[in-house]
């Protein structure tokens, strides 16, 4: 393939990509960091994340009218601002924002995500619209948006620029266009050469993806033969993460990269040249499906979650202190009382909380033990809470659980054992924790693992409460996984023996989990087939599991939907997780699952 961009002559124009951090819909903020920017002179080529002047991701807010209202007064009052203050001779915003065509009674008929340029003869004007519109997992934008229908090449003070959105970077059976490839013959049909191509972008985190974004942006670098920008934002909007780390790739070096979980802003001069390929790999080699891929090691038999080591530990101990304090932040508390049981989940729960806390903020843990509580699940507790600094109360649950058995019995003359038995202290334990957050304004956090949910091993309205799981996303041998890290690197923060005994519910005398599920190692990889789609009961077997661990998975798994279903939101650092991107019906006829 002939070089696209052959000479060498480009201006090294000062170009800053705003890694922003701001709350959906916060005009007065994002209006104020605008200010504060461009108050002085700030000279250069300056680009935003997608949808910057509104947030990301949006849903149904941007169909209501006083949403409306205040997004079209704030952008009218910031466009008279820039007229005023933003210099047309030497400075360049590219900003993502909406675009609304409105009917007659203001209600809209159009929507479009845009890129608004400020800057070198235009003062914000739309100049692209998002061609392609994810509509999997966790996206739903075909709902709310129509879709632009070309690409551009953009001048901008004497050069071209390639301008993507977000998704336009990738390539997908999903979508019936490809951007990319649109862009590359306009670039050779107009017989121009790119100073560059850039992506505003709001992508959402989960592990391991950012190296993929490089991958991919890499790879469009050697397409165009030219430096590849990309600016992300920040932020948690309840379950769903943005880590940022926006970035200059040349060829394969990578030049610039921004931080994790935090706002910056990325100042850099285009270089202008590169060691590209004269052969570009293909634009299928990296796709949307290969994202959500499961992630088993298929070499071994049965097959195996790969193990995280101990960078992505340290990524996923990062979001998730990050998830939690966002969620924390933006729901107005600063007080969190949590369960602790003595045993892994809620241990690894205080613990993360405890090393996220801010100074105005205030944790408290609460020990309820039932007549199946040993006396080690109290010692370990009180063991974690002082190596934590956090105060432990005691609530006994046993006299409440005696009253509750025996109203029971005097008012039906029937016997109450079993599950009923069972699940009754779990919710026991929920009325004691939502007391405790009434009188003290607390947020009460979940500690349930995925595995537990995906099986339907908890109890509705008992240890399934909380305004927030913490652990929703990571399968029970990854939290065993991560605690293990964490001690490493807090030296045995964690008591050992929380890590090292048997896991059980103590809901019965002598009660463990293996009684119920199969070992956790296989379990999860057998959730993370079925969980991933890829695989039904048939290629589960063929890849060394039991049909009578299979089988009993699966039954758990289908039975199980109406509890998902009223979960709590889950912060999401995994590629498919239950939550704001898994739907399945609960009224379904399941016996396709025997296939």
């Amino acid at each position: 393939m002939q070089s696209v961009n052959s000479h060498k002559g480009f201006v090294r124009m000062n170009i800053k990509l705003h890694q922003t951090h701001h709350q959906i819909a916060d005009f007065e903020g994002i209006f104020t960091y605008i200010k504060d920017q461009f108050s002085k002179k700030n000279t250069g080529i300056h680009i935003f994340p997608e949808l910057f002047l509104t947030g990301y991701p949006l849903q149904d807010l941007c169909l209501q009218k006083p949403f409306i209202d205040s997004y079209i007064d704030f952008t009218k009052e910031l466009k008279s601002w820039c007229k005023k203050h933003i210099s047309q001779k030497d400075t360049c915003l590219l900003i993502g924002g909406l675009k609304y065509e409105l009917s007659t009674s203001g209600i809209p008929v159009c929507i479009k995500n845009v890129v608004y340029q400020i800057g070198d003869g235009v003062n914000f004007e739309d100049i692209y619209s998002k061609r392609l519109l994810p509509n999997y997992d966790i996206f739903d934008e075909k709902k709310y948006f129509s879709k632009g229908e070309a690409s551009i090449i953009q001048r901008i003070f004497g050069h071209d620029y390639g301008i993507l959105i977000c998704e336009d970077m990738w390539t997908s059976s999903f979508h019936d266009l490809d951007p990319v490839n649109d862009m590359y013959h306009l670039v050779h049909s107009d017989k121009v050469s790119l100073a560059g191509v850039i992506n505003l972008s709001a992508s959402p985190y989960n592990l391991d993806k950012s190296q993929k974004r490089i991958q991919r942006g890499s790879e469009i670098s050697h397409l165009f033969q030219c430096p590849f920008m990309y600016t992300n934002r920040v932020g948690g909007e309840d379950e769903i993460l943005f880590d940022g780390r926006s970035f200059l790739v040349n060829g394969n070096e990578l030049l610039e990269m921004g931080k994790k979980f935090c706002s910056d802003i990325i100042q850099f001069k285009l270089p202008t040249s590169g060691n590209y390929s004269t052969k570009p790999k293909s634009q299928k080699s990296l796709t949307w499906e290969e994202l959500f891929k499961a992630n088993l090691n298929l070499e071994t038999s049965p097959a195996e979650l790969f193990p995280w080591n101990d960078d992505q530990c340290q990524e996923v101990l990062e979001a998730l202190c990050f998830g939690f304090q966002e969620y924390a932040r933006k729901s107005g508390f600063k007080k969190f009382t949590i369960a602790l049981s003595g045993g892994m989940d809620s241990a690894l729960v205080l613990t993360i909380i405890c090393l996220s806390l801010k100074e105005d903020q205030f944790l408290e843990a609460i020990y309820m033990p039932s007549v199946h509580s040993s006396p080690l699940s109290y010692d370990l507790s009180l063991d974690l809470c002082q190596n934590l600094g956090i105060p432990l109360k005691s609530l006994p649950i046993k006299f409440l659980h005696s009253a509750g058995k025996n109203l029971f019995t005097q008012s039906f003359n029937e016997p109450f054992e079993g599950l009923t038995d069972e699940n009754i202290q779990s919710r026991l334990r929920g009325l004691l924790l939502y007391t405790r957050s009434n009188q003290i304004n607390s947020m009460v956090v979940n500690t349930s693992n995925k595995s537990e949910l995906a099986v339907g091993y908890s109890t509705q309205y008992g240890d399934s409460v909380g305004a927030i799981s913490m652990l929703g996303d990571l399968y029970k041998s990854e939290v065993y996984r991560l605690a293990e890290y964490i001690n490493k690197k807090f030296k045995n923060i964690i008591p050992e023996k929380v890590i090292t005994r048997e896991p059980t519910a103590e809901l019965r005398e002598g009660q463990v989990d293996s009684q119920s599920l199969p070992p956790y190692e296989r379990l999860d990889a057998i959730l993370e087939g079925i969980l991933n789609y890829r695989y039904a009961k048939k290629d589960l077997l063929g890849l060394g599991f039991s049909e009578e661990e299979v089988e009993k998975t699966l039954n758990m798994y289908r039975r199980t939907e109406y509890k998902r279903n009223q979960f709590c939101p889950i912060l999401k650092i995994s590629s498919k997780s239950f939550g704001f991107g898994y739907r399945i019906p609960i009224s379904k006829y399941s016996g396709f699952y025997n296939h």
